[in-house]
């Protein structure tokens, strides 16, 4: 939705790649060390099956302290990850890598600081109520864009981290390239 916005032309095509396996054997422990190495990875390998062609990848990692957070299995864990996160501040790391014929060009990971509000039992069963299953699509059981954004106090970072994707950084970078007219 971010790239079809900014007026860009592409094909999503998945990567195929054991996100959980790169990450433990990695050795990382570092949200931001953890998102950039899955965008990299991801990159990497669609551009491996697709030469000439340049390829951005991305990834998200939420992190309260130094706790990780995965998307939730179902609605218990989605109230779980709630009441963690409810009256504290969190981050989402967002990265961004460019490939072309396996190798990376441009890499960026921006940080967001996200500060949910108090909840209540009562409160985060109504939402989840509200929400449905979107809960289990993304990580931390919310999405900004829509009723997640009642669970907030306050937020720093740029929108589009928010979203998943360092878009600015990475419009830059298309740009600099000449990959981009405007």
């Amino acid at each position: 939705m971010l790239l079809a916005n900014a007026g860009l032309t592409f094909e999503a095509v998945p990567a195929d790649i054991d996100e959980r396996a790169v990450q433990a054997n990695s050795g990382l422990a570092a949200p931001g060390e953890i998102a950039g190495l899955l965008a990299r990875e991801k990159a990497l390998f669609v551009s491996s099956n697709n030469p000439g062609r340049i390829v951005v990848g991305a990834d998200q990692t939420l992190a309260l302290g130094s706790r990780l957070f995965s998307k939730p299995a179902g609605r218990a864990q989605a109230a779980e990850q709630l009441r963690l996160l409810a009256g504290g501040t969190h981050e989402l790391h967002s990265a961004v890598a460019v490939a072309c014929d396996g190798k990376i060009g441009f890499a960026d990971v921006s940080i967001a600081r996200m500060t949910m509000r108090r909840l209540g039992d009562a409160e985060i069963e109504t939402y989840l109520d509200q929400a449905g299953e979107a809960v289990t699509s993304s990580v931390g059981a919310y999405q900004l864009e829509g009723l997640g954004v009642h669970l907030f106090e306050r937020i720093e970072g740029d929108h589009f981290t928010i979203l998943g994707l360092p878009l600015l950084p990475l419009l830059a970078f298309l740009r600099q390239q000449g990959h981009l007219g405007v």
